[in-house]
């Protein structure tokens, strides 16, 4: 069980208040907050280790070196990949797929060949697969989802054909919350030896996540939406794969040599790291990780899980709430809207409440259109959340009825 006034004291922002009224932050979706340990990992690194790596002899260049070299190590036990030169270092999610997108595409995609994604991306997973196809002239392909935003497998074995390249899909919606039945997407792909790539960026944080177990040929995540700093993520890829994958982006750090004519690469993962990447990131990864585990992430999962039942069940109650994927297990998030209130007006009378959630679209355009809406409201929770936030966040829906129902 979680002490949660105990993990509370962990994060200093929570200890604000807004208008007057206690930070009840539940738009964790978008970006969490920073515990201690991972900023006083960060501060340490610049304060005592600081150097570039992988090219000095003196002692920083070494110290930092390893400090980079142990967060990698850090993040393989964390999804149980099979080598460190399975993980390679990015900016985060987005950067992640796009490194895929391009890699993978110039080394296996060609003209009329095809990329199968689904209907509740996110835009990074859609957009970089679009210029692929344009770059290539391929073809996305979709798996539907249902009214109710259940994806519909049925309809994977019909899409999959011999020109098929690549399945990209979300693990757990950014919006719906809901877990995608990934585990049975992997097992039709390998069946047509399709690899296939996981958006993990809603899901790492919230449950576990073996990629040998899983299956998963790639997957991505960012540290900032599981306790970490910004700007810092992993891209995970079979050795195999990333073998065979031209760089992204080139320059040094990544090259085994260069004459004015030709220039060979490093083995992955360092040949997609070109250039200084975020060194102090990686630290401060590799603290968020160290943070989940001690909290242990079954547990985690436990409480986030307690916390999204009871708020949807009270959403039930008033009658007037649309909850999506309703009925469905959540992991992260609820995504609802009020009858008769836009969820921009219900999100600026909440904040004047203390409470923070998201609304708009949440970079899934195509999944609002196929539920015919403009946009939610999302509360996502995270492990420092406790029922008092859900508490407020229930009287704030009340109270904007209150004043936008008059």
């Amino acid at each position: 069980m979680i002490d949660i006034e105990d993990i509370r004291k962990d994060f200093p922002i929570l200890s604000r208040t807004i208008n007057g009224k206690p930070l009840s932050y539940l738009d964790n979706g978008a970006t969490t907050h920073k515990p201690r340990q991972v900023i006083d990992s960060i501060v340490s690194f610049y304060s005592r280790s600081y150097s570039n790596i992988h090219r000095g002899v003196h002692l920083l260049s070494r110290e930092a070196t390893d400090l980079h070299e142990d967060a990698r190590e850090t993040v393989r036990e964390f999804i149980n990949a099979e080598s460190r030169e399975e993980i390679v270092f990015t900016s985060g999610t987005t950067e992640s797929i796009n490194l895929l997108a391009y890699s993978f595409g110039e080394r296996f995609v060609d003209e009329e060949d095809e990329i199968i994604i689904t209907g509740m991306e996110h835009h990074a997973n859609i957009v970089p697969w679009q210029r692929l196809c344009e770059r290539k002239k391929a073809v996305l392909r979709v798996i539907p989802i249902d009214d109710k935003g259940n994806l519909m497998l049925e309809r994977l074995p019909e899409l999959i054909t011999e020109k098929t390249r690549l399945i990209s899909v979300t693990h757990v919606s950014n919006v719906l919350g809901v877990l995608n039945p990934v585990d049975k997407i992997i097992e039709i792909a390998h069946q047509n030896s399709i690899p296939v790539m996981l958006d993990a960026a809603q899901s790492v944080q919230h449950l576990p996540v073996d990629v040998r177990k899983l299956g998963c040929d790639f997957l991505a995540f960012s540290a900032h939406k599981m306790y970490g700093p910004t700007g810092i993520g992993v891209l995970y890829g079979r050795e195999k794969y990333l073998e065979s994958l031209p760089p992204f982006i080139t320059g040094g750090g990544m090259i085994e040599s260069v004459n004015l004519r030709k220039s060979e690469y490093e083995d992955p993962p360092l040949k997609f790291e070109a250039g200084t990447g975020h060194l102090a990131g990686a630290v401060g990864l590799a603290a968020a990780i160290d943070y989940i585990n001690e909290i242990g992430i079954e547990t985690i999962r436990e409480h986030e899980e307690k916390l999204l039942g009871a708020l949807e069940e009270e959403l039930k109650a008033p009658g007037d709430v649309t909850i999506y994927a309703e009925g469905a297990p959540k992991h992260g998030a609820v995504s609802f809207n009020i009858e008769g209130i836009h969820h921009y007006d219900a999100g600026m009378i909440l904040d004047r409440l203390g409470v923070a959630v998201r609304t708009g679209a949440h970079c899934a355009e195509p999944l609002m259109k196929h539920l015919d809406i403009t946009g939610t409201i999302r509360a996502s929770v995270g492990l420092y959340n406790s029922i008092d936030d859900i508490d407020r966040l229930l009287a704030g829906i009340r109270e904007t009825c209150r004043m936008m129902k008059v």
